[in-house]
């Protein structure tokens, strides 16, 4: 693409590549400077044009030192970014039926569950915390919400393959820092607000206002969907230029569950909507996965599927890897491996194992908490922790640079009445999990879920994934 393309009075060179992060080798491109949480983009100019960078987009002043080079400065980065990355790839966005799902908890599941109904009838893509995935090609994520050029270049790619539509998780970093502006969605799914991030944020009305700004700026065509059971749903839509449809189970909504029966294995509920009743059944288990599903089912029937063709999808949908994911080689004890990592995830999957563990046996629970990240939640785990669980063996979850033992210490601090041991070394804190568990008791593997890598001080390090490193030792000690 040419440079006179994307900018005005500029010299006719042509573009080949975007450059957000100036380490990386980009012949011929537009390199960006974006302040972002820890560095700021100014400062790695000369960097940026060693790595074959053309063009400089800045907003503060630098040393134009090279002739060859062009340098353009505006007011706004972010803003020229996302508008130069929608048109060098073609703006895919547009060509996509794009459904997005923000909120706490839930978004990989709902956008999961989005994906996996919808690719029967109209091929999806998905880009999220569990990988980026379309057609038959399954990626390891990125960011949650990628940044603009990587989210821009993978729906170009999508577009390219044939894709029609795609779920995507917009976290509230994401949001904030402006990496979907230029994504043009058609529907917009918000599934809970708790405590999460507010080492970025600060404070939960910041948290809050990330949030609401994606729907603040839906456009008029678009549709935004809401949960009209958390206390926050109706305040981040009430500033929708766009049509607003509510889902629940305990507040009357447009897609509202009226009873349901919750069983190990399947869940029975009666959906209400469009003026109908519909007796339906799914695979999915816990109460929090029929909010997930009742978010996807609103979201797909008011694109353009009816109810009868969900219907028929709910009833097997597939596996959703790292998110209440039973391990089962047929040993007489559960295990589930969630990505629970904040206060409302980790109670809420306590609760389901609670509800499933029959009294008399216990639920051994193996937690830890993220490094350099909202050390304020860790003493609330304990104290989740202690209310429900038997046993509790804390474990490192991507300790960056701080000490598995001080962050497990603090979570410690929570735990009052419940035994409890530390164990830093995950894959033998697993271990020492599954061999004390008895028949008829409930291991529940919390925080990474299918990740497989964690981050160390020095950055990530392959890691297996609490879902593999289960199967391997039920086969080597127990089964």
């Amino acid at each position: 693409m040419k440079l006179t393309e994307l900018f005005e009075n500029v010299p006719d060179i042509e573009i080949k590549n975007l450059m957000a992060d100036s380490r990386k080798k980009r012949p011929s491109s537009i390199f960006f400077c974006e302040k972002g949480m820890m560095f700021d983009g100014h400062k790695f100019v000369e960097q940026a044009i060693e790595n074959g960078a053309v063009v400089i987009v800045h907003s503060e002043p630098i040393e134009e030192k090279h002739p060859d080079i062009t340098y353009i400065r505006v007011k706004d980065v972010n803003s020229v970014f996302n508008r130069v990355a929608d048109a060098f790839y073609g703006y895919p966005s547009h060509k996509l039926n794009m459904f997005g799902v923000t909120g706490t908890n839930g978004k990989s599941s709902t956008a999961c569950i989005i994906r996996d109904i919808l690719n029967d009838y109209s091929p999806t893509g998905y880009i999220g915390t569990i990988a980026i995935s379309y057609g038959s090609v399954k990626l390891p994520p990125l960011l949650t919400t990628p940044s603009i050029d990587d989210l821009h270049g993978i729906l170009h790619d999508m577009v390219s393959a044939g894709i029609e539509s795609c779920a995507l998780e917009a976290s509230s970093i994401g949001i904030d820092q402006g990496r979907v502006d230029s994504v043009d969605f058609d529907a917009v799914i918000f599934t809970n607000l708790t405590h999460d991030h507010l080492d970025y944020h600060g404070t939960m009305e910041n948290y809050f206002e990330a949030k609401k700004g994606l729907f603040d700026s839906l456009k008029e065509d678009a549709v935004a969907i809401t949960n009209a059971d958390d206390p926050y749903g109706m305040e981040i839509v009430k500033d929708c230029r766009c049509p607003v449809y509510t889902y629940g189970i305990d507040h009357d909504a447009d897609y509202r569950v009226t009873k349901f029966q919750l069983m190990k294995d399947r869940t029975i509920f009666t959906l209400k909507c469009n003026g109908m009743e519909y007796e339906m059944e799914t695979n999915l288990v816990a109460r929090f996965n029929i909010y997930n599903l009742l978010g996807a089912i609103a979201a797909l029937n008011l694109k353009g599927l009816s109810i009868t063709q969900i219907m028929q999808k709910v009833r097997h949908i597939s596996q959703i890897e790292g998110r209440m994911e039973r391990i089962d080689l047929g040993q007489p004890f559960n295990i589930i491996v969630d990505f629970a990592h904040t206060p409302d995830g980790i109670t809420k999957l306590c609760s389901y194992a609670s509800a499933i563990t029959r009294k008399g046996n216990r639920i051994i629970a193996v937690t830890g908490s993220a490094g350099k990240r909202d050390t304020a939640k860790r003493p609330v785990f304990g104290q989740i922790l202690d209310k429900y669980a038997d046993m509790i063996i804390l474990t490192e979850d991507d300790p960056r640079d701080e000490k598995v033992l001080n962050i497990c210490s603090s979570i410690a601090s929570g735990i009052k009445d419940t035994n409890y041991i530390i164990v830093e070394d995950r894959y033998d804190a697993i271990r020492q999990a599954i061999e004390m568990a008895d028949a008829g008791d409930c291991i529940i593997l919390m925080g990474k879920g299918d990740e497989k890598f964690m981050y160390r001080e020095f950055g990530r390090e392959p890691y297996e994934g609490d879902d593999a490193i289960a199967e391997e030792i039920l086969k080597k000690y127990v089964l």
